[in-house]
């Protein structure tokens, strides 16, 4: 098990978001943490990676404690987080915007990713290397994100609502990319409001409903809890 949140309690001031939400994710897997907006996804990322100090609970990556500890040390032991509002750099070209997120990986056996490699994965970004982050599309900019992220050589990719606002084009593209990535053994834990996209892509899942875990289980089993999908999901 790469990583294991138990029982996470977490405030935003008065606030509370989350209460006792609870998952695993395995080495090679990827998990979708579903749910309709405002039910906690997003908190349940941002406390996972250090963003968000939970009030309560603990995250255990890797058999190692790292509750509460900032981001950047969350970083350096191979979690990469995709933020869902991108945050490029929109002053710098592609290439720099890849290239200042470049670090050693966390592991002798993780991944090592390059510009060239990001370009392979995302062919489109190639003929964009020199332009501004500013003038991309909204498709490019989460493809950029993404690379950047990868650019961190991470063992567990955090992902936050990918597919949001995305023509369904794009999106169908991104699910590619994002499947080639599971095939080459990156961990994944994938945030969405988009069942079908998620489901598409994962072993299992976990769905929240007011910051409380209401369905965890395979995706064939969630694609059989009919009163799941109804009730949580609107499907």
């Amino acid at each position: 098990m790469i990583l294991a949140v138990r029982d996470l309690y977490t405030s935003y001031g008065l606030s509370q978001i989350l209460f006792g939400v609870s998952l695993e994710v395995n080495e090679g897997e990827c998990v979708a943490l579903l749910g309709r907006n405002g039910v906690g996804k997003t908190t349940t990322l941002r406390s996972i990676m250090g963003l968000t100090t939970p009030r309560q609970g603990q995250v255990l990556y890797k058999g190692q404690d790292i509750t509460g500890r900032p981001a950047y040390r969350a970083a350096k032991l191979g979690l990469g987080f995709v933020p869902e509002d991108r945050r490029i750099f929109p002053d710098l070209s592609v290439r720099d915007n890849l290239d200042v997120a470049r670090k050693p990986p966390a592991s002798p056996h993780s991944t090592v990713w390059t510009i060239a490699r990001v370009y392979t994965l995302f062919p489109i970004l190639a003929p964009l290397d020199e332009r501004k982050g500013g003038y991309l599309s909204g498709g490019e900019q989460q493809m950029l994100t993404i690379g950047r992220t990868l650019m961190g050589n991470p063992d567990l990719l955090l992902l936050d609502e990918p597919s949001e606002g995305l023509a369904p084009l794009v999106v169908r593209d991104l699910g590619r990319q994002i499947q080639r990535l599971k095939e080459e053994g990156l961990t994944i834990l994938l945030c969405e409001q988009n069942a079908k996209f998620a489901t598409a892509l994962s072993d299992r899942a976990y769905v929240l409903e007011k910051g409380q875990v209401r369905f965890s289980g395979t995706i064939a089993e969630l694609q059989d809890n009919e009163e799941v999908r109804r009730q949580y999901l609107a499907l």
